[in-house]
Order: C-alpha cells, then sequence, then structure tokens
C-alpha cells in the first residue's frame, strides 16, 4: 500500500470518485465506526446515541478507531441521519433496538409548515468535530455524512422505521404539495448540514438514502430526485466529490446519478460491472460486498473481494466497500483482512 497523501484532495478515494489513477483501490465501509468495534462499544457505554453525535471529543474517537484499526483510505463522520433534525428543534430520539422514534409524526401541510429550518449555529459542534478530525487524520479524507431528503421524510411521516412506508407513500399520491414542501425543507436541512461539514474540512461527502429502494423508478424521478438534486447541487458547489447511496435501489441508480452524483454507491444485489453499464461512463461506482459475507470462510470471501475488485474496472473509478453498513457481530479481524487484501490486489 502506498503511502497516504499529505492532501486528503490527492488520496486514493477522492482520485477514484473522479475517475482520475490511483496507486489502488480505495476502501472504506458503511458503518465502520461503530458498533462492531470493542474500543467504539467501550467509550459509548451509558452515553446515549444523540448525546454521542453532538459531542465533538467523542465523535472525533469514534470515527478515528476504524482509521488506526483497519488502515482504511477514508474515514466516515461519526452521526446519525437524525442529528440535523434534532438540531434543528424537531422533537424525536433513537431508541436502542428500534432507531429514530418521532414524536409527532408529520401528516399534512400544517405539520410541514410547523417544522423548523436548520441554522448552521446550531451545529457549531459538528463543526468542532470536523475541524478536530481533519487536524488527525492528516492525508486521509473524511467523508461527510447526511440523509436524504426521501429516507428523513419517511422518519418524520411514519414516525419511525418503517417496513412499507404506508404513510410516506399515501402522502406522495394524496397530497403531493405537501410532500414536496417537505421534502424540500428537508432538503434545506441535509444541505446545511453537509455544507457546515465540507466548510470545516471534510473532503468528500455521502448522502444516504436508505429507504428508497421502497420506490418505483418512476416514483423516484417524480418525488425524490428533485430533492436528492437540491442537497446534491448545493454542494457541487464546494468540489468536493458526492457519494449518492440507497439500498435495493438497482433500477434507480441510473436516477440516482442523474441527481448529481460524482459516485454511485451500489448495493450487494446488483454486480458493480452491470451497474456501471446502467448507469453510464460518466459516474465511479462504490461497492459492493454483501455485509453477510464477512462470517462466511476466508477463502470464499477472498474470491468473492477480488471478483468484485475486478467488476468494479468496469466503471471509471471503483471505491471498495459493503453494499450496506457493518452488522454489529462482524469480526473486526476480518474488516481489516479485507482491506489488506484489496490493496494488495489492486496494486498489482
Amino acid at each position: 500500500m502506498t503511502a497516504a497523501p499529505a492532501d486528503p484532495r490527492d488520496s486514493a478515494l477522492v482520485r477514484a470518485a473522479r475517475g482520475l489513477s490511483v496507486p489502488h483501490t480505495p476502501v472504506w465501509f458503511m458503518r465502520q465506526a461503530g458498533r462492531s468495534l470493542p474500543e467504539y462499544k467501550k467509550v459509548r457505554e451509558g452515553v446515549p446515541m444523540l448525546q454521542s453525535c453532538r459531542t465533538p471529543e467523542l465523535v472525533t474517537e469514534i470515527t478515528l478507531q476504524p482509521v488506526r484499526r483497519h488502515k482504511v483510505d477514508a474515514a466516515i463522520f461519526f452521526s446519525d441521519i437524525v442529528v440535523p433534525l434534532a438540531a434543528a428543534g424537531i422533537d424525536l430520539d433513537i431508541v436502542p433496538g428500534t432507531g429514530p422514534v418521532v414524536a409527532s409524526p408529520v401528516r399534512s401541510r400544517a405539520d410541514v409548515d410547523a417544522l423548523p429550518e436548520l441554522d448552521p449555529a446550531q451545529i457549531d459542534d459538528i463543526a468542532t468535530s470536523v475541524r478536530m478530525l481533519t487536524a488527525e487524520l492528516g492525508g486521509t479524507p473524511l467523508i461527510g455524512f447526511a440523509g436524504a431528503p426521501f429516507t428523513l421524510a419517511s422518519y418524520l411521516v411514519e414516525g419511525g422505521p418503517s417496513r412499507n412506508h404506508e404513510h410516506t407513500k399515501a402522502m406522495m399520491y394524496g397530497d403531493p404539495d405537501a410532500w414536496n414542501a417537505l421534502c424540500a425543507k428537508l432538503a434545506r436541512i441535509s444541505a446545511t448540514f453537509l455544507q457546515v461539514q465540507v466548510d470545516a474540512g471534510a473532503s468528500a461527502i455521502q448522502l444516504f438514502d436508505s429507504w428508497v429502494g421502497a420506490l418505483s423508478a418512476a416514483d423516484y424521478e417524480r418525488f425524490v430526485q428533485p430533492h436528492s438534486a437540491a442537497v446534491l447541487s448545493t454542494i457541487g458547489q464546494h468540489d468536493v466529490p458526492r457519494i449518492h447511496f440507497g439500498v435495493g435501489t438497482g433500477e434507480l441508480l441510473p436516477a440516482m446519478g442523474a441527481a448529481g452524483a460524482d459516485v454511485v454507491g451500489v448495493d450487494f444485489r446488483l454486480p458493480l460491472d452491470e451497474a456501471a453499464r446502467r448507469i453510464g461512463p460518466e459516474y465511479s461506482v462504490q461497492g459492493n460486498l454483501d455485509p453477510a459475507l464477512l462470517f462466511a470462510p476466508w477463502e470464499p470471501l477472498r474470491d468473492k473481494v477480488i471478483e468484485i475488485l475486478e467488476a468494479g474496472k468496469a466503471a471509471r473509478g471503483h471505491i471498495f466497500n459493503l453494499g450496506h453498513g457493518v452488522l454489529p457481530t462482524t469480526d473486526p479481524d476480518v474488516l481489516t483482512r479485507v482491506v489488506e487484501l484489496v490493496h494488495a490486489h489492486s496494486a498489482r
């Protein structure tokens, strides 16, 4: 593995995101900063999630842990997609074992109009965390983090995690004006959250649309793409690569790229060469090892990693990652071994 450059803008991750030559395929893992690491469990003990995400010293330590342990090519800012909503003043909590729970679900235009905007002054701690991190990371890039409007809207409308998103789709179709007003407001909140991170020194951003795979391509283009595009367009003014990721989005990939991404994240359900064919030559890809395969014996896991690296060559650039987040019971030593394999095989 080549030593990290002094400037994160010349790092393997940023170069791959831009489709430039790289010394090796860069690798990082969604949810690398967190629940699979014993050192994470130790520092988080007794500290609620939202408090953890708003304490700069804790955010810095948690974000750095996987970089130290695994030697990944990027740090992902430790946060949660509902942090900017809570910071703006929306009454919610992250309930262990459940996820975000909203006190008063948003179901009408009046509910939408009552939602606050996010002022950058409300997230000074986020900027402080990023500055602390970039000072420690040196040439290793920090990826900024935010949830996309659809996924944030689904949490607010459903009141928490949902399997079927029935209230969300009912609002989309039954009151499209309220839906678009909601997503426009959430796009501004997400853009503000990301802008604060970029202004403080983040070298790339990822917009997570965790639940958008619940939509058809037609519904995505009609109800979601314009709002995700608004977020990505705002960040596009800052000359940092933009990664756009969702789960179950094989049919949505071209539209997600067209929303303004530089890198399209691909989950584990679609081979990267097919994903590259669908989205076209203007985009890099990120992905896409099935997180469950980290529990398999090493030999088949090794073969799958190499298969993904080879398939990734079909795109203009490839960032190795999982097809979703690290599972809580994953052996951290396996992640370290995967990083070593990606670096060694791709540097040949």
